[in-house]
Parts: C-alpha cells; structure tokens; sequence
C-alpha cells in the first residue's frame, strides 16, 4: 500500500484497477475508487456483490490480486464492523469493551461514549444492549482512535427504522464537527441513500457512482435492483424539529433527554 502526499490530494484513499481474488474466485474487478475528506459514501449493492471484501481491502486486510492501493501518509482508520456476538454470559462491559484493543484512559472513553449519546451506558453488559445502544458503542470505539476515515459496514442491522435515522443524524454531525469522510457500507438504501454526499454501486465491479438521485436513475442500477425499485425508494433528506435518543425514542427540540 503506497502513499500520497496529504498536501497535494484531497484523497484519503484511492483504488486504481483494483481486482481481489478469494478462494479462486475474483470477488472484485478492476475497481477505481477515491475516498475525499470529509465526504460521506455509501457502497450499496446485493448480498455478496464485494461490498465487505472492498472495504476490508481499503483497511489493509486483503490485499489486492492486481491494482493498487493508495493511502494518504498519517491517515488514521476507524472501523465499525457488523454486529459482533457476544455470548449473554460473558461478563464484559462498556468499559472493558472500549479498551480491548488498545488500553484508553476512563475520561477518554467516557467523552467518545458522550459524543454517539451512549455516556450513560459506561458501566452496563454489553450484552444486554440494545442493537441500536451496542452500534453506539461500536461507533464510540472507533472515534476513540481519532479516524480521519471512519468505515461503517451495515450499521443498520438491527435497529429499527427510527433508530436508523437517528444513527445517520448521529454521523452527518460527527462528519461537521471532526470534519472525517465516512464510507457507509449497506443493502439497504432507503435511508442510506439520503445521508450520503456520493453513492457507489458494486457488483463485483463499480456498476455505477454519482449523487443518489442520479445513482437511481442509472441504467445499471435499474438493471440490478429492478425498474420498480427507484420508484418506490425514499430518497430523501431527515428534516426535523425533534430529536432521536439511543433508543430511537423521539424528542422535541427543547426537551431533555439522555
């Protein structure tokens, strides 16, 4: 994996005919892909289209059959995996879970756990948590190593369609206040599409990128998800005067909350 230089791109990471070969298969091929600065980007696309595989790529963890990978120097990435299982009897908190990894100290944990609005969950199983306080937790995590690229895969799994929008009101204010990209892994577009500056279509190669109102209107799009699916997708901006808490619970503006 190369570097670029911060100073002449905007670019944190950039895929440039990029194939990955898994098990004799080539999972992906011929891939371009940039990741800028404080964008946020969805990769949308069927189950097994290489959305995983892709983003595990940009991560380091696979490296590619063909192609390279380029990543800024210094950039630092945060990763929120899918939903890790964690069996109900294992006693292992919020705390403990923060700090597996990498030792952080209790101010630092608490303060990440503050920003996602889950400080309230510091001493609590992480076993007995809601999917949508656990994915709070997951994301607390990653923001502790002060990612200039945080990786989402499937962050909606899980949690109900409230929940959903409050975890994407959640991240489009983590991406205004740190000012990192944020790259959405997700098969399920109908409100991922919204909270996204550029959406990418993958099926074992890019099909089609743009905003989401183009991607929709794309022939290949329209040829892998069917004519009747841009139709009925809510392709749309989460205006409001409430606000979500952890649950999903719906606030006004003026009232407290946890």
């Amino acid at each position: 994996m190369t570097m670029l230089d911060p100073m002449s791109s905007p670019a944190l990471i950039e895929l440039r005919d990029v194939s990955v070969r898994l098990g004799g298969r080539e999972v992906l091929t011929h891939v371009d892909l940039e990741v800028t600065r404080g964008e946020i980007l969805t990769l949308i696309g069927p189950n097994g289209a290489g959305k995983t595989t892709l983003a595990r790529t940009l991560l380091g963890i696979l490296k590619p059959s063909s192609g390279a990978v380029t990543t800024a120097a210094g950039a630092r990435i945060g990763y929120v995996p899918q939903r890790m299982q964690i069996e109900a009897a294992l006693p292992l908190t919020v705390r403990r879970l923060l700090s597996l990894t990498r030792p952080y100290g209790e101010e630092e944990m608490r303060q990440s756990l503050k920003e996602v609005g889950a400080g309230h969950l510091f001493d609590r199983q992480a076993a007995e948590l809601s999917g949508g306080e656990y994915q709070r937790v997951l994301l607390a995590r990653a923001l502790l190593g002060s990612p200039d690229l945080l990786i989402l895969d499937e962050p909606t799994t899980g949690i109900d369609f409230a929940g959903q929008s409050a975890l994407y009101d959640l991240l489009a204010t983590i991406r205004q206040e740190r000012g990192c990209a944020i790259l959405l892994i997700s098969h399920d577009l109908h409100v991922v599409m919204a909270a996204s500056d550029r959406v990418i279509c993958v099926n074992g190669h890019v099909c089609c990128e743009g905003a989401p109102e183009a991607v929709t209107s794309d022939p290949a799009y329209v040829a892998l998800f069917g004519p009747g699916h841009a139709e009925s997708l809510a392709v749309f901006k989460h205006h409001h005067d409430h606000v979500h808490d952890v649950s999903g619970h719906v606030h006004g503006e003026d009232e407290t909350h946890v």
